[in-house]
């Protein structure tokens, strides 16, 4: 079964995300550019290009890709606990977006248990 992901709520919040990202990094330290920030921008980039990529494949392939974009929230999420934890972001902030990755990780989780 193919997916439009432009309709997918897992996609919509991974755009979201991936916007508050890039606002948020744009206030890093500029020795940060080559490291955290790109970091954070690729892991956020990949959880919603995942969920694209893999919604015009059959199931048992899009399930693979939505593992993927999971595993990028994990990686996006330590790397904001990275951030907060070196005073780039607020506590704040940080509860804010890792709140958000959590509910994509519950709402993709559930997207993968029920495509079977």
């Amino acid at each position: 079964m193919k997916h439009n992901f432009k309709n997918l709520k897992i996609w919509i919040l991974s755009m979201e995300i991936a916007s508050d990202i890039h606002t948020i990094s744009l206030g890093f330290p500029k020795n940060e550019v080559f490291g955290l920030v790109s970091q954070m921008n690729r892991a956020a980039v990949s959880m919603a290009s995942n969920i694209a990529e893999g919604s015009n494949r059959g199931n048992v392939h899009f399930k693979h890709y939505l593992n993927i974009s999971l595993g990028s929230s994990f990686e996006l999420q330590t790397q904001l606990l990275i951030a907060n934890q070196n005073k780039y972001i607020t506590h704040e902030i940080t509860l804010e977006i890792e709140n958000k990755i959590i509910e994509f990780q519950k709402m993709i989780y559930g997207f993968i248990v029920k495509l079977g």
